[in-house]
Formats: structure tokens, sequence, C-alpha cells
């Protein structure tokens, strides 16, 4: 898999948030943004602690005041990158939105900082995989049961048209195949596919298809719509 150069990072994740002088960041705080960065370019196995401590600016000691070792600084780091997505999307609706703009709308946003802060995806989608495989269903508890709020917020009772889990599978899929290929300054290319894959189990195919096809016709003609093919 293609690793990502320092100058390839991006914004940082606690971006746009985070202030300038990064001394003004909490120890926890920036050992935990020293993780996602060199993960980002090294990978988890090849990452050390003295890797992380130099980057973070602090000793070993203040290391181990916060993390018991590597593994669960990483995961402390997973959880930030976690939250952040998480928050973006819940704030990329709006309460007057139907179920399948709010999702369009999520995903387009989550889409558009992954592609920004190369970094957090790299740590998120790829390298937690291969570190816990078990993140997968981990994703799947958090992602699904949001899905399933957004469906029924209206007070219609929950029809799904095919298999959720199947969908995001292949979601995640054609994400990491774009980390892996170094693209992912590219992966909002993906959106209207992705909106098709996600609206399709709650909505089935016509509204899934209108959805993806809104997506298409705000983006550049080269970005790969979504055109009903595909064997869809």
């Amino acid at each position: 898999m293609q690793k990502l150069s320092s100058f390839e990072r991006g914004r940082g994740v606690l971006d746009p948030t985070v202030p300038v002088d990064i001394g003004a960041l909490s120890q926890r705080r920036r050992i935990v943004e020293a993780m996602v960065e060199i993960c980002a370019e090294k990978t988890f196995a090849a990452t050390t602690i003295a890797d992380i401590v130099s980057r973070a600016s602090v000793s070993r000691t203040t290391f181990y005041k916060h993390f018991a070792d590597k593994r669960t600084c990483f995961d402390a780091a997973l959880d930030v990158c976690i939250e952040e997505l998480e928050g973006v999307a819940q704030k990329a609706h709006e309460a007057a939105d139907s179920p399948a703009e709010a999702t369009r709308k999520s995903l387009a946003s989550i889409l558009d900082v992954l592609a920004t802060n190369p970094a957090l995806a790299q740590l998120a989608l790829a390298e937690s995989v291969t570190v816990d495989s078990a993140v997968v269903e981990r994703y799947r508890k958090l992602t699904i049961p949001a899905l399933e709020q957004l469906w029924t917020q209206t007070g219609e009772p929950l029809r799904t048209y095919s298999d959720v889990r199947v969908a995001l599978d292949r979601v995640q899929v054609l994400i990491f195949d774009q980390l892996s290929c170094g693209r992912v300054k590219q992966l909002p290319e993906l959106l209207p596919e992705i909106v098709y894959i996600v609206v399709l189990p709650f909505a089935g195919h016509a509204e899934a298809l209108r959805q993806a096809r809104l997506v298409a016709n705000e983006q550049p003609p080269s970005s790969g719509a979504a055109d009903g093919g595909n064997g869809r």
C-alpha cells in the first residue's frame, strides 16, 4: 500500500480547531496527533514510540503517563478519528432534510474530510482494519443504527430493499482501493456511487439513483458520475 509522505498529510486531524502553535495543545492530543500522522507515513507496525514522542515533542515518561503502550495510543487515535467523522456527518444535514437528502449530504461531507485529511483517512479506514479486523464490525454498529434513525425519524416504518451490511462493506472496499492507490484526494469522485449504494437498501433503486444523479450533476464530467449502469 502506498504510504503518505510528510508533505501529503494535509491538515491535522484536529483541524480546523487546532491552534497553529502545537505547544498550546494538551500533551495527550499532541501524542494522538503524532500517532495519526506517523501511521499514515510508516504504517502502525513500523511506527515506534520513539517516532511518536519525537513528533509530539514529549518525553517517553510523558507518553507512558497517558498510554500503556503503542496499541493503546493507536486505539485512542482511532477514537479521535471516528469522533471527527461522526461530528462531520451529524452537522452536514438539517432537520428538514429527507432521509435520502441527509444521507447524501453526510456522505459528501465525510468524503470531503477524508480527502483533505489523508492521515485521518489512512488510519481510520486502512490501518485500523490491518491492526484489528474487528474494527469493521465496530463501524457497522456505529453506522447502521445512525442510518436507520434517519429513515425512521419521520415516523414511517423501516423498509429495506437489500442488505445494508453488504452495502457498507462495498463502500469500505471502494474507499480502501482508492487509499491503496494513493488516490485519497480523489475520494469525492466516488460520491455518486457511494450515495447510490448507501441509499439503495432504505429507499430502493429509483430514489438511490435520483440522489446519485443529483451528486453527479454537481460534479465535473470527468468525476465518474453514477448513471444506473455497472450492474445496477
